[in-house]
This record gives structure tokens, C-alpha cells and sequence, in this order.
């Protein structure tokens, strides 16, 4: 029977409705080495000037307060949301029982992610292990269970990727391509912030046997801000995401090389390359990975697609058919998962 992974069981995709496909639910991604307090508030006169340069405050880019993701799930689901995918990979503070908690408490559907994020966040271990036994692992979180829990991942990634890429990061791509084989599993994948970085992500999955239709290039709003170059990749067959919905600045924190589309713009884009014949291939989420994008600390939250960006949708004159491709369709064909041979 097709089904959908999540961490309290398999569940029919007939039972799942709105997705936000690129999310974090429980999550530490500070980057390593940067110094500051990492549990200190986030007071109301600071809360703005935090978001806008999200990436030089420690205490903003971890969330691991259980009771706080069941209530932020709540509010999503408030808005209409019915399954969340957290794809924080072993490396951001995966808790797979806190997955667990938090999806039984909000009543939301959560899928948590097997794999590894970039080479920084990697252990030494994990740094060098080989091809094979990466995906041992990367299969074992989805068919027996993550970080000794039981609970098992129903997708694979975001597989961290940097530009250029690094060993272990080719490593692990390779390893996802095995373990989608074994597994039926989508692979979900965090390009390097380059234009040339989708394509080389392709060429090695693909050389690895990779069904490049279960296959999901992230961020597609900081590699290809203005639409150029994202055409080829949906050629190829893979599907791509505009995951920063809810980010509504110019200003790119991990560079000053990229202007960022704002929510209509990234509408746009989207609207002309449904137009071409690639509805079915286009995701959107809001990849929340800070505090200050949470409704706690007056963000916009995981529903604000739902409550928001669909009323934007409809003013560009987006048909029903594209909407629900967007906000559930096409996210749950990836979810479920592939059967494979025995």
C-alpha cells in the first residue's frame, strides 16, 4: 500500500492534506565556532535587527524546546496545515522523540529526514566514513529507525552541500542515491550557493542511479534569485523548491552577492515556469531555521504560506489545479513512497 513515513507510523496519502515541505521543527544550526550565548532571550527591542542578520546570533538559530514546536504546529495547523517535514538531518539536533511528542500534542503529521547536513556539522566520523556504510546508515533511518529510536525518516535530506563541494559532501550524495534505491525515499538536497551547483548535484546522482524525478533541489530563491539557470534542471527531470517564502528583504545574510525575490516575485517565477509545462515539479516552503521566523518570537511561522501567500496566489490568477499542486499535490507524490523490488 502507497504510504507516507511519518514518526508515528505509516499513514495513506488520501489522509494527508496541506504540506509545508522544507521545514525545521527542533533544530540547532549554529554554525560551528560562532561564539555568544546561544540560550539568552530575544527581547522585542532586539527581535527585528536579529532577524535581519539572523545569521551573527547564536541564540536565534537553535530552537530544542519540545512544548514550543507543539505549539508552533498548532498554529500551523489553525491555518489549515496537516504535515510538516522536518528536515533537519543528523548534524542540526535531530530529535526524533521530540518529533514524535510535539506531532502527537499539535495533531500535525510530521516527517522527519534522514542524512547529513554540510561537512561542518559533520562528526569526524561521519567526515570520513565510506559510500557504503553512509548508506547503510541513511537507509537504516528509514526503514528501522534514527539515532536508536525506532522512530524511522520518510525522506532523505536536505543533503548538505557546499560550493564547492567537499568529499564528504559528494560522499553523502552518493550514499542518497543508494539509499533512495533501497528505500523509495525522495532526496531532498541544500545546494552550494552557486549557479553551477544544482547541475554538478545532478551529474553525481545521476551517475549513482538516482531518480532524478524524486529528487528535490532546495533554495532555489538564493542559487537562482532571478529565475536563470533553473530551466535545464527541470529539463532533467528533477523538481525544484522555492523554500524562503515569508523572507521579504534584499538582504541576504550569507551573502552580499544575492538579491532576494520577495513573495511575489518568487510567485512569478513560479507562475512562468508552470506556464512551461513544470506545475507538477515546483515546491514551496518557508525553511524556518531561526526563532525570529517563529510565531513565538512574532514571525510569520510555518503557516503563513497557507494564511498569506495563497491569497497572492490567487490575486496573480493561479488556477485551482496549480494551487493544490503547490500546497499539497506534489509534496505528498514525493512523500509517498516508491516501492522497490525486494
Amino acid at each position: 500500500m502507497a504510504s507516507i513515513r511519518t514518526v508515528l507510523g505509516d499513514v495513506t496519502p488520501d489522509a494527508v492534506g496541506p504540506v509545508m515541505f522544507h521545514e525545521h521543527v527542533l533544530f540547532d544550526i549554529v554554525p560551528p565556532g560562532l561564539d555568544g550565548d546561544r540560550d539568552g532571550p530575544i527581547g522585542i527591542e532586539d527581535r527585528w535587527q536579529m532577524d535581519y542578520r539572523s545569521n551573527e546570533s547564536a541564540r536565534n538559530a537553535l530552537q530544542t524546546d519540545r512544548a514550543v514546536a507543539a505549539s508552533e504546529l498548532a498554529a500551523y495547523a489553525a491555518d489549515g496545515g496537516s504535515l510538516i517535514v522536518d528536515q533537519s538531518v543528523f548534524g542540526l539536533a535531530r530529535d526524533m522523540a521530540g518529533l514524535a511528542e510535539a506531532s502527537r500534542d499539535s495533531g500535525v503529521h510530521v516527517v522527519a529526514a534522514a542524512g547529513t547536513y554540510v561537512d561542518a556539522y559533520m562528526t569526524p566520523e561521519i567526515r570520513t566514513m565510506p559510500v557504503a556504510l553512509l548508506a547503510d546508515r541513511f537507509a537504516s533511518e528509514v526503514l528501522d529507525g534514527a539515532d536508536g529510536t525506532g522512530l524511522r525518516a520518510g525522506l532523505i535530506g536536505e543533503i548538505g552541500c557546499s560550493w564547492p563541494l567537499l568529499p564528504s559532501e559528494t560522499r553523502a550524495l552518493e550514499a542518497s542515491a543508494d539509499a533512495q534505491r533501497r528505500t523509495g525515499a525522495a532526496i531532498s538536497v541544500h545546494p552550494g550557493r552557486h549557479p553551477d551547483a544544482c547541475g554538478q548535484i545532478l551529474d553525481i546522482l545521476a551517475a549513482n542511479g538516482a531518480d532524478l524525478s524524486r529528487v528535490v533541489l532546495c533554495h532555489m530563491d538564493r542559487t537562482h534569485p532571478d529565475g536563470a539557470g533553473i530551466e535545464p534542471l527541470l529539463q532533467r527531470g528533477a523538481n525544484v523548491e522555492w523554500d524562503f517564502f515569508g523572507i521579504e528583504q534584499s538582504h541576504y545574510w550569507m551573502t552580499d552577492d544575492v538579491e532576494l525575490p520577495t513573495d511575489l516575485g518568487r510567485l512569478r517565477l513560479i507562475r512562468d515556469f508552470a506556464a512551461r509545462g513544470f506545475a507538477d515539479r515546483i515546491l514551496v516552503s518557508h525553511d524556518i531555521c531561526t526563532k525570529t521566523r517563529l510565531r513565538r518570537w512574532g514571525g510569520h511561522g510555518y503557516g503563513h504560506i497557507l494564511r498569506n501567500v495563497r491569497a497572492l496566489m490567487q490575486r496573480l490568477d493561479f488556477g485551482a489545479d496549480l494551487i493544490g499542486a503547490l500546497l499539497r499535490d506534489t509534496p505528498v507524490r514525493l512523500l509517498t513512497l516508491k516501492e522497490t523490488a525486494p
